[in-house]
């Protein structure tokens, strides 16, 4: 992202844009004055900006490397609380064990545009980890600012609308990660009528949404994702709905990936549509399990039993359950998401999802997750302290119950997998 910075002067480009950038870091630390340190705050975001991949890297290792703490001032102050660990000694601990770079990036955050800078910065830091393990404390730095910075008491939910700004609508058609948007009709089709769209937004990005959230209004916890992606004209809306359908929630901003929004999201939009409307009773999920097949593929299979229903290996995988039914830790990041905001999982649909997309993740299951207000602390407390999963009867009879069910496994034709009714002409394993 280029900074647009009118009130500067135009410099010819620096020969040395590395030393440049870190030349007004330090010089962004020494800085006193308000007005000097915006100027140089606006200077360095600006240079940052325009550092390609591989310097803007040398640049983080450098502030990995030479901006850490102070290491004299915090031996003199573990020297002082372990003489004397009173709450004065322990204050200034803590402030000589913070890494200087972190003041740098909150300075940084002063700049026109520094909150978005910032934002970027950890999206790049989060593609690179992997490959360059080093940058993790810099990333560290950065969740750490992000997270105090992006709390819920900053969070606006807004309803998103066919009349919302069209740079708004653009950016839902962008980052839609669990249903694809195809196009302006399409995206129209989920925001009118019997569907409803929300996001929380941040007053330092007000034109994005962080995450967002689709909705359908429906008279029933749907098992199938296809009538609810349906074009307006070929579905029937109900004129009193029981039932709200959560299908689909997206990020909009990778570098705030790991800051936990979405709990506090559904339950605002609980509260808001049951203020709309009075008739609904149930709020539940059509969620993908993105994982499934991979977890299959690398062993999950194994657990099958004779005459299993598939939709048992799902609920060991979703339930992080072993074969004989003891309690395990959810291995799917959706469903861990969702029982950790106190939801019950309440049904795994077959072909729910016989996209291709959602044959290669999940051999085409989806899964219901339920919200009922008065079991979400219950079920939260017992999920973090215990790992213990909320479930319905049908999901626990799945887990525990006789293995009977006129549904197979079937072999792979090519590359792919896939479930089938013995009644189609398909060997079973």
């Amino acid at each position: 992202m280029r900074l647009n910075v009118p009130f500067l002067p135009r410099k010819a480009a620096h020969r040395d844009p590395l030393g440049e950038a870190q030349r007004l870091s330090l010089g962004l630390l020494e800085s006193c004055g308000e007005t000097q340190g915006t100027l140089t705050a606006t200077r360095l975001a600006a240079a940052l900006a325009s550092l390609d991949d591989e310097t803007a890297q040398a640049y983080d290792l450098w502030l990995v490397d030479q901006l850490g703490p102070d290491a004299a001032m915090l031996g003199a102050s573990i020297e002082r609380w372990l003489e004397r660990p009173d709450a004065a000694h322990a204050a200034q601990l803590t402030r000589s064990a913070e890494p200087r770079r972190q003041e740098l990036l909150r300075r940084v955050n002063t700049a026109p545009c520094g909150t978005r800078h910032l934002v970027d910065w950890r999206a790049r830091l989060l593609r690179q980890l992997a490959q360059c393990p080093a940058l993790a404390p810099l990333e560290a730095d950065l969740r750490h600012l992000l997270a105090s910075w992006f709390n819920r008491g900053f969070l606006t939910l807004r309803p998103i609308t066919w009349d919302s700004p069209a740079r708004l609508l653009e950016r839902l058609i962008a980052h839609e990660a669990v249903h694809n948007i195809a196009g302006w009709s399409d995206l129209r089709g989920r925001l009118e009528g019997d569907r409803r769209c929300y996001g929380f937004f941040h007053p330092a990005l007000p034109d994005t949404p962080l995450i967002f959230v689709e909705v359908a209004l429906t008279d029933h916890v749907s098992e199938a994702i296809a009538p609810l992606l349906d074009h307006p004209s070929s579905r029937t809306a109900p004129d009193r709905p029981s039932t709200a359908i959560f299908y689909s929630i997206s990020n909009c901003e990778p570098g705030l990936r790991g800051l936990q929004f979405g709990n506090f999201l559904i339950k605002q939009i609980v509260a808001d549509l049951k203020a709309e409307f009075p008739t609904l009773t149930t709020f539940a999920t059509l969620s993908p399990i993105p994982g499934l097949v991979r977890w299959l593929d690398a062993g999950g299979r194994s657990l099958s039993r004779e005459g299993d229903d598939p939709r048992r290996l799902c609920a060991l995988y979703l339930t992080g359950s072993a074969p004989d039914g003891t309690p395990g830790r959810p291995r799917d990041p959706v469903a861990a998401f969702h029982l950790g905001n106190g939801a019950e999982l309440w049904r795994i649909n077959p072909h729910a999802d016989v996209s291709p997309k959602g044959i290669a993740q999940s051999e085409g299951m989806m899964v219901n997750y339920v919200y009922r207000e008065q079991d979400l602390v219950a079920n939260h407390e017992r999920f973090a302290q215990h790992g213990h999963v909320a479930r319905s009867r049908e999901v626990a009879a799945l887990i525990d119950g006789p293995a009977a069910s006129p549904w197979r496994w079937t072999l792979p034709w090519g590359h792919a997998h896939r479930l089938s009714h013995p009644q189609e002409k398909q060997p079973c394993q």
